[in-house]
């Protein structure tokens, strides 16, 4: 015999075919291409992302394309958490790729947004993400012209992961590039270094300094066309440091380029960052930042270029780190205070994963 209060545990646990919508999560229906798709885009991302490119929700968009050459990038951010202090994933996503595209030498233009979105994830997250997105496109310039949604199991996306790409129109007369470093060439870096992956590594373990670190994911679109106008052909290749750090950006140029790279001892770490991987026995050089740029340029362009960093906001602190040398190829070494040198190597996996 089933008593009534067994009877409605039962139901309580059985799967409604036609599941509620008003639970202010999202489910696995709103994956099914159905009416719950259509919901989901109606109501939260349309009135975020709508132009005249995406309201058509085509298989694609079709853009004016002008020029004869286009830069393509595209990158995917599985960051946890999904919000720390200074951004969430909707800032990185934006930012990451529009950097990737600048970095190239181009103005970016358009971005494809696609979403893998975790059944159970709060419409509030969802939300502030895809605010997020919205006011940084706006401020980057660019317009998110189409995209796509899937929805996976409970425990099955930490929540919500993110894949941007992006494009921008190329200048035939400034295509920097890894592989055009040259002997000479001085090494400027944009901004203090490390305050995201270690923004990131706070909150993820709930760790409290005495200095707050704040990410610093920003566009550096801005601080490129300031070295273009400045520069232009002297500026020999830009990078983004972001997964592992400035160590890995001029280990990969470096090798690309066949040179070698001396850094100064005196590089600009902020005394909280510095303190914070002390702690953790992290070494700053390979910590990941978000609105940090190297830049590789002719001697003879070193002072305009520092101007041009330092007159924008993201790049005020631009500095030079280090030069180009012939000896030592594909290799780049540390100046200690002491006048030795240390190799700093690519590392072969990542201090802090999931940092983007």
């Amino acid at each position: 015999m089933i008593t009534t209060t067994a009877k409605a545990t039962k139901l309580a646990e059985a799967a409604c075919p036609t599941p509620r919508i008003d639970q202010g999560r999202i489910q696995l229906g709103h994956g099914s291409g159905g009416k719950m798709s259509a919901r989901l885009l109606r109501d939260r991302f349309l009135p975020r992302f709508g132009n005249q490119y995406l309201v058509g929700l085509g298989d694609g968009a079709r853009v004016p394309v002008q020029g004869a050459e286009v830069v393509v990038s595209t990158d995917t951010f599985v960051v946890s958490p999904l919000e720390f202090p200074g951004g969430n994933i909707g800032h990185l996503a934006v930012h990451g790729t529009v950097n990737d595209v600048a970095m190239m030498g181009a103005v970016p233009r358009y971005l494809s947004a696609g979403f893998v979105l975790e059944e159970g994830l709060e419409f509030e997250v969802l939300d502030r993400i895809l605010d997020a997105m919205t006011e940084t496109a706006a401020a980057c310039g660019v317009e998110i012209v189409t995209g796509d949604t899937k929805v996976v199991d409970r425990g099955k996306a930490d929540g919500i992961f993110v894949n941007t790409t992006g494009i921008g129109f190329l200048d035939s007369a400034f295509r920097p590039s890894p592989d055009m470093a040259r002997p000479g060439d001085v090494v400027l870096v944009s901004g203090p270094l490390g305050r995201h992956g270690m923004a990131i590594m706070a909150a993820r373990e709930g760790l409290a300094f005495e200095a707050d670190i704040v990410s610093d994911t920003a566009s550096l679109a801005p601080l490129v066309e300031s070295l273009r106008a400045a520069a232009g052909a002297e500026v020999r290749c830009l990078r983004d440091a972001t997964r592992g750090g400035l160590a890995s950006a001029l280990n990969e140029i470096a090798t690309a380029s066949g040179v070698g790279v001396e850094l100064s001892g005196d590089l600009p770490v902020p005394t909280a960052v510095e303190a914070a991987c002390e702690m953790l026995g992290l070494d700053p050089l390979y910590v990941a930042n978000e609105g940090v740029m190297v830049a590789f340029v002719a001697p003879e362009a070193e002072t305009r270029a520092l101007e041009a960093l330092r007159a924008h906001p993201v790049g005020a602190s631009a500095v030079r780190v280090g030069r180009v040398v012939a000896e030592h190829q594909g290799m780049v070494v540390l100046r200690t205070g002491l006048g030795g040198t240390r190799v700093v190597d690519m590392l072969p996996g990542d201090q802090l994963p999931r940092i983007c």
